[in-house]
């Protein structure tokens, strides 16, 4: 199989993409010992047009694909696209435009909740995977024949799938149910690697300002050092570790030695001096920004078996039109219905209320009764 490692042979692959509606695209790439993705292999499929592209070669320049990616005529598809758009964002500066996911299509197309890309194909197409190259270390060179059809039948067999998804789609008049979930994909504060940001990944234990200031400073601080020595999150301190500092604030080399989570002899390293910099900078500034913990209204009291109901009539709705009950609503905005007719979420909007909303107040308000029926949920009007 030619794989394409001159910028020549990309540019005319590319110009031949772009003559096209739509092209699946794929990437392989390693991250386990990076804090990076490490991209190792670029497929891409439009109709009657094929290529495996190596972006490991020097010399090879990567702007006339990641051009094509911005060419808002030609539709990229992808499966669970989150990571490929993460490594091409990084790459060329701009996620791809416009974009569907086939993974995200398979919740309206009624194939459940988060597929896997060989299930689809099979039940999409009735052809069988072959996954054997499935743990390649695609990083290794050379690759071998075996290894480049197992990646590029990724893209062949998207590039059949899609077309399929799409028509199902709009005969039910659902390809509009996506536009919100794609406009979050293409969100670039999902992408946000900003240090000063990384403390919104974690879980707050506490809300008190002192606590969140320690850890806003030490998660930036791992979050650099990260990003600077190309390392998971987890090989510069744990999760947990983030959190003791927050709870006991060092300030002295000494304190992290009687962490629990902190790593023995941490205090003697350069790293913990830049911690210990940090976190003194960051409290002794007198305009420091002070959190302020915004708490919710507390939820009217009783309201857990009106949310079971509820939940009950989300099941029942997504069987009904054969779609997967997340794409229609999450268990929070079953919880916010049920505490205020006015919750300011996506059920009530558009096509999720036309689907479930309505139908959810009507329940709430005794104006639709569930019950079973042969062993089956069934849903009436109240009398």
């Amino acid at each position: 199989m030619k794989v394409i490692t001159e910028t020549a042979a990309l540019e005319d692959v590319c110009a031949a993409i772009a003559e096209q509606p739509f092209v699946a695209v794929d990437t392989e790439f390693m991250r386990e010992t990076t804090f990076w993705p490490k991209l190792c292999l670029i497929q891409a499929a439009a109709p009657g047009v094929e290529a495996v592209i190596d972006p490991l070669v020097e010399g090879l320049d990567l702007a006339p694909f990641t051009a094509l990616l911005s060419d808002d005529r030609v539709l990229k598809v992808f499966h669970a696209a989150r990571q490929d758009l993460e490594i091409f964002l990084k790459i060329g500066g701009a996620l791809p435009n416009p974009v569907f996911d086939t993974q995200i299509a398979a919740m309206a197309c009624g194939y459940g909740d988060s597929i896997a890309y060989d299930a689809l194909v099979q039940q999409v197409l009735k052809r069988r995977l072959d996954k054997s190259s499935r743990f390649t270390d695609w990083a290794r060179r050379p690759l071998s024949d075996n290894q480049l059809a197992y990646a590029l039948a990724d893209v062949t067999h998207l590039r059949d799938v899609f077309p399929r998804m799409r028509d199902k789609l709009e005969s039910a008049g659902r390809l509009s149910w996506l536009d919100e979930e794609h406009a979050t994909l293409l969100d670039p504060i999902v992408y946000d690697t900003t240090p000063e940001n990384a403390w919104q990944r974690l879980k707050l234990r506490k809300t008190t300002a002192d606590y969140v200031l320690a850890l806003q400073v030490a998660a930036a601080w791992r979050e650099r050092q990260a990003q600077a020595r190309d390392v998971p999150r987890g090989r510069i301190v744990k999760d947990e570790a983030l959190y003791e500092i927050a709870e006991h604030r060092p300030r002295s080399p000494a304190d992290f030695e009687r962490m629990r989570a902190v790593p023995r002899g941490f205090g003697n390293s350069r790293g913990a001096q830049e911690l210990l910099a940090a976190l003194e900078r960051a409290f002794s500034d007198p305009d420091r920004p002070v959190y302020r913990h915004e708490r919710l209204p507390p939820a009217p009291a009783g309201l857990g078996a009106t949310v079971e109901l509820l939940k009950v009539l989300l099941r029942y709705e997504a069987e009904e039109h054969n779609v997967a009950p997340r794409l229609i609503a999450s268990a929070a905005e079953v919880e916010a219905i049920a505490a205020d007719d006015h919750a300011d979420v996506p059920a009530l909007r558009g096509w999720r209320r036309e689907v479930f909303g309505e139908r959810a107040l009507a329940l709430k308000h005794g104006k639709l009764a569930l019950r079973l029926k042969d062993g089956k949920v069934a849903v009436e009007d109240a009398g």
